[in-house]
Parts: structure tokens; sequence; C-alpha cells
């Protein structure tokens, strides 16, 4: 039954792909809509398999629907042009992939829950591995399937979140290596700082990441793929690349911080647009919007921008944030409310209603980055794809 449900979900992602295809060709257009640039997507991968070294492979991130960027046709896209492997945070995502015919291996960062254990070994999913009572019941089942259960082992080097501590390991692996159904398959940490400058804390734990292969071989044991590097360490750190790397933010377009040494030629993959829904005059001395937190200095005529925070578009932005029109940038002026904006046109002359408007991403020769946005609203752009990306109607470009 799971089984069968997941093969909808993805008839249905096909379908609405398809439809929005078919808007894009003809007149009918929403009223705000995120594009994805598959070419630049295909770009991106390209970078990170030029960085990485030899003897390595990539498992391309495409957790929480790939940053925003849609989950099905960005794993389709980079399986075609020879992703070695897809990571998701869970199973439901795996299962998603595999219902949507793709049979790249995909590994889950977040492991199984019981529930899903026998559907995810039929469908030769890996898992991470961490807690004992979850590995026991994976090779209950996988025995009574007598079918392997794929698993990398989740160790915590320094992050202080999810894994086996490293100094607790020996331990773990007495009983996980004894397990009747288990092929440890995978040893994998994860950076805390490889995006920040100073690199002694990355190359710590990379060196405790070390001491645990070197502990396994002793026992006789290897692993056909370590790995502990992001994008920032595959960029930063390439002496940690071992046997995979697992590069997420790069592969949308944005470097992981300000503060990498050997950046990458990379393309954002998203832009997020809308039209002007209405333009109107205003004089001088007229509030707009919620709160009266702008009053117009001068005769002004102000855009309502059919966007909001239900969009994704952040409420931090009231007052602060710029839209693309016409290749200028217009300034938000009052609040961001839950469906539209309002911007300031009255130095862009060529603005009029349907005119296109930018909030993420290029026109002509001015570009919003979700690095800006990001700073305007003191996070990071990581958040700024995922509010973005659930927006409604996306288009899948250069590649459907």
């Amino acid at each position: 039954m799971l089984r069968t449900a997941l093969r909808c979900i993805a008839n249905v992602r096909r379908f609405f792909t398809a439809s929005l295809a078919s808007i894009l060709k003809g007149d009918s257009m929403p009223l705000s809509w995120v594009d994805i640039d598959l070419a630049s997507l295909r770009h991106n991968f390209l970078q990170a398999r030029d960085r990485i070294s030899p003897g390595s492979a990539i498992l391309s991130v495409v957790k929480s629907d790939a940053y925003g960027h849609g989950m099905v046709p960005v794993a389709r896209e980079l399986s075609l042009i020879g992703c070695d492997f897809l990571g998701v945070s869970k199973c439901w995502e795996a299962l998603e992939i595999r219902a949507a015919g793709i049979h790249t291996p995909i590994l889950t960062l977040l492991g199984f829950e019981p529930p899903e254990m026998e559907e995810a070994i039929h469908q030769e999913i890996r898992c991470a591995v961490f807690r004992l009572d979850h590995a026991r019941r994976l090779s209950e089942i996988a025995c009574r399937l007598g079918l392997p259960a794929r698993v990398h082992l989740k160790v915590d080097t320094g992050m202080g979140r999810l894994g086996v501590p490293w100094q607790d390991v020996p331990s773990f692996l007495d009983e996980l290596l004894t397990l009747p159904g288990i092929k440890l398959e995978g040893l994998l940490s994860h950076f805390a700082e490889a995006d920040e400058a100073d690199k002694s804390y990355s190359e710590g734990q990379a060196g405790r990441f070390r001491d645990i292969l070197r502990m396994l071989a002793k026992r006789g044991h290897s692993v056909l793929y370590a790995h502990i590097c992001n994008s920032a360490g595959l960029l930063d750190l390439p002496e940690s690349h071992f046997q995979l790397v697992r590069p997420g933010i790069m592969l949308y377009g944005s470097p992981p911080s300000h503060e990498i040494h050997r950046p990458a030629d990379l393309r954002p993959v998203m832009s997020f647009k809308s039209r002007i829904l209405q333009l109107k005059g205003v004089p001088a001395g007229r509030p707009i919007g919620y709160g009266r937190t702008f009053v117009t200095d001068r005769p002004s005529r102000i855009a309502t921008i059919p966007v909001g925070y239900d969009d994704g578009y952040p409420r931090l932005l009231s007052n602060r944030g710029q839209v693309l029109i016409a290749n200028r940038r217009a300034p938000v002026v009052g609040r961001v409310s839950m469906n539209m904006i309002t911007v300031d046109v009255t130095d862009i002359p060529e603005a009029g209603e349907d005119s296109e408007v930018v909030l993420l991403g290029a026109q002509q020769s001015e570009r919003i980055t979700a690095e800006e946005i990001a700073d305007l609203c003191s996070t990071i752009n990581y958040e700024i794809y995922c509010n973005i990306g659930g927006h409604r109607f996306k288009y899948f470009l250069n590649g459907l």
C-alpha cells in the first residue's frame, strides 16, 4: 500500500510539472512563480566533480525538497549526468525518489524508523545507523527477507549532534559487526565549521575520523565509502575527500559561506519572479501598508506585487528589501504582508502593470542573490532557498 501511495505522489508531481511547462509556453501565467534552471544545476555538479580527489565519488544532497529546488526533478537530473549517490534526510523522501523511477543509490541520513525498514530494504535504500536498537531491528527484518541491509555508521566527531560519539565507536562496533544481515558499507561524520576561515577544528574532526578508520582496519574490516565532506569540505579540505563527498548548497549555486578559501564558479539555480498587479500614483504624506511604517515623502508611484511571507518572502524585508523591475532596483516600502508587498517605482518610468518583477535572481545585468536576502534577514542562504522553494508554482527549465 505504501509503495502504491508513493507512486501516486510521484505521478501527481509529474502531472503538475508537465502542466506548468505547458503554461509557460502559453499566455497564462500565475501571479508569482519560481524558476529552477537545470542547466545551472548541471554546471554546478560539474564544478563539484572537477574538485574532488581521484578515487572519490559524489553523493548529491537532495534532502528537504532539494533545498527547495524540487527533489524529484533535481534527483533525476543529477542521476542522468552521473551522480553516484543521492542523500536525503528521511526515508519517505528516498521512497518517493524510487517511486519516480530513479535507481541511483540513496542514503537516508536520519536512518530508518522500524515501520519503514522492510520497504526500504526492498528498495535497496541505505541508511545511517547510530542506535543499536534500530540496528537490531534492521538485522531481524533483513534476515527474514533474505536481503542485505546496507548501512553507514554515523559517528559524531565533534558536531555534537547526531551520531555515535567517537569515544564509544569501539563498543558500538562490538555488537554491530556481529548482527546478521547487516552490511557495513560506509562510515560518515559531519563537519561543524568547515565553512569558516579557520580550519583547525575541522582538521581535528578529520583526524578523529581517520582514527576510527584505522581502528576498523585493525579489526579486519573496511568500508567502501568513508565520507565527512559537505560543500565547504569539498572546496577547502581536499585531503578529507576520502571515497565520497556530499555537496549540497554548492549544487544550487551558492557558496557555503563568505569565508571559503577556494570558491568555485557557481551559478544560482533558483529564481523567484512575479509581476506588478496594480500601479497607482500616491501623493506625498500617504502611509503604505500595515502599521503605517512607511509614509511617502514625495508624490510617488507605488506598485503592489502579489508576493508575501506565505510565498516564503521574508517579513524581515519590510522597508529593507529590493526587487528588480526593468533592470533596476526598486525598494520594498511598508510591511511585507501575507500575500502582498508594495514597491516604490517612482524612479522607474518603464514600470507598468504586469511588468516582470524579480525578487530572487537576475534581470539583464542586475541580480539579487540569496546571500543578499539572507544578510538582510540575519540568516543563511539555505533558509532563503527552502522557504521560497515551497512556492506552489515551480517551473523546471532547460531540461524538463
